[in-house]
């Protein structure tokens, strides 16, 4: 555990100018990118990424946390404007948020879905900031052998949560693996795999690659399957004050699906490979299971958006527990964040406590400050991203695009790097087409390089013999439990998303 002194600087350096205005930016993007069906804050992080090398560290990953946080509750209003989530976790909160702005509430519905949202956030944070250091030190006592056993199984639950088939997932991950291998080998220094361009030397470029998969592939089908007409007409922001308010005693009644779905996102969200929409659904379906407090559920009850906007929410802040933890990103969003933080030349891991401990309490500062700006954003915005709804798609979607082709040239230095962008996007829109996972592969990826070291630690310590892991009873149950978990997930055919 970091001494207090080193705590009390990280969160001083949360909380400075600087930093909040990034932390503003990021939240009302974020927002803003949530608000547009089809964009996302997973697609507005990875084009942000490349624009952060510029900037101090702190500043910069606090600035792709706003974004992240601002879009989960930004996804919720086109949900309950025009029954069109913004963001996939957010299709639960339509199922009551529409009908509520139906009758003439819209403005009550997308307030009872922010402040859900912040306190599930909010929560999770907490959590994240209490388990986050003493999972990392139980981590620093793992050797080469638990490490690699623990990526194994973390791959086995990954690849049989995240899409159709844990077969196809596992085909994911070992070309994620293969993808990393790519550029100098670390333990004799030779070159593999860069077909005469030196470019690679170093690997793939992880913006490239990051930039390429998620946003560039997802916008070519956006395009590709763009829909002919226009949006859905909005639910006009109109009514009283007590159609417009939330008022202590509506909150306060919703306190109990609040809370179960802050714990419930909290949970699946430490688990890698579950996701926000899985724990936004499963937040409702044990909502329902409740008193419906007055409104029967599916016809605009306000307990309804509160179980689902707390639960997917809260996934955020869990997210984090096992890549500061252990190292191993739980989501997509972690992963992108594992390439904010190694383009600014630091390795995520349990060794940041260690080695940047103010940075990691920094980080988490502000996170409580972009959870209190997004409440004070979304307050004073909600009118305005009513409006940011309608944008049409042939405007939104060649500006993306465009902040794409610019943000990977000024941090590769290059056309080579636009081009290995290129190819990830051809190979993300192909995989998606035969049910591969991409989530996955980037996973995967990301992991590697540290992958890799480990295997070739483990195969020394063992005398390159399997069985002497008998001798690592750690290691033992955690393949063993990979084993099962993958015999398990494989049976029942799937995953979550």
């Amino acid at each position: 555990m970091p001494e207090l002194s080193v705590i009390l600087a990280g969160f001083g350096d949360a909380f400075t100018l600087v930093n909040l205005m990034f932390v503003v930016l990021g939240v009302a993007a974020g927002q803003m990118v949530g608000a547009i069906p089809g964009i996302g804050p997973i697609m507005a992080m990875a084009i942000a990424i490349p624009f952060t090398f510029a900037l101090d560290p702190l500043v910069a990953i606090s600035f792709l946390v706003g974004i992240n946080k601002g879009g989960l509750f930004g996804g919720a209003i086109p949900a309950i404007l025009i029954n069109t989530p913004g963001t996939p976790d957010a299709a639960a909160t339509a199922i009551d948020g529409h009908p509520l702005a139906r009758k003439g509430k819209p403005v009550k519905a997308m307030k009872m879905a922010l402040y859900a949202s912040v306190t599930g956030d909010t929560v999770s944070d907490l959590v994240l900031i209490t388990l986050a250091a003493p999972l990392a030190g139980l981590a620093l006592k793992m050797g080469p052998v638990e490490i690699l056993a623990l990526m194994i199984f973390a791959f086995s639950i990954i690849s049989g949560l995240i899409g159709d088939s844990l077969v196809k997932g596992l085909i994911a991950a070992v070309l994620g693996l293969l993808l990393a291998t790519v550029g100098l080998d670390p333990e004799h220094g030779t070159p593999r795999f860069y077909f005469g361009y030196f470019q690679l030397f170093d690997g793939a470029s992880l913006v490239s690659v990051a930039v390429g998969m998620l946003a560039v592939a997802e916008i070519f089908r956006r395009i590709a399957g763009a829909r002919r007409h226009g949006p859905q007409p909005a639910v006009p922001l109109t009514g009283d004050g007590a159609a417009r308010r939330v008022s202590w005693a509506e909150y306060w009644g919703c306190r109990g699906v609040i809370a179960r779905g802050a714990a419930i996102g909290t949970v699946l969200g430490a688990i890698p490979g579950i996701g926000s929409t899985a724990a936004a659904f499963m937040s409702y379906a044990s909502a329902r299971k409740g008193p419906d407090g007055g409104t029967p559920f599916g016809e605009g009850s306000l307990r309804g958006i509160a179980a689902t906007e707390s639960a997917n929410s809260a996934v955020m802040g869990a997210n984090l527990i096992p890549l500061l933890g252990i190292g191993i990103p739980g989501s997509i969003g972690a992963a992108l964040l594992i390439s904010a933080f190694m383009i600014h030349g630091i390795q995520p891991g349990p060794l940041l406590f260690e080695t940047q401990a103010r940075l990691i309490y920094g980080l988490f500062g502000a996170m409580l400050m972009a959870n209190l700006m997004n409440l004070l954003v979304g307050q004073v915005s909600l009118r305005f991203w009513s409006f940011v709804i309608r944008a049409p798609e042939s405007v939104i979607f060649p500006v993306a695009l465009l902040f794409c082709f610019v943000g990977v040239y000024l941090s590769t230095g290059g056309l080579f790097g636009v081009g290995l962008m290129l190819v990830a996007a051809v190979l993300s829109y192909v995989m998606t087409a035969l049910g591969f996972p991409v989530i996955v592969f980037i996973i995967a990826f990301f992991l590697g390089e540290g992958f890799e070291r480990s295997l070739s630690q483990s195969l020394v310590i063992l005398d390159a013999n399997p069985v002497n892991v008998v001798g690592h009873p750690v290691a033992l149950s955690l393949l063993v439990l990979a084993a099962v978990s993958a015999v398990w997930l494989g049976r029942r055919g799937g995953g979550t998303e």
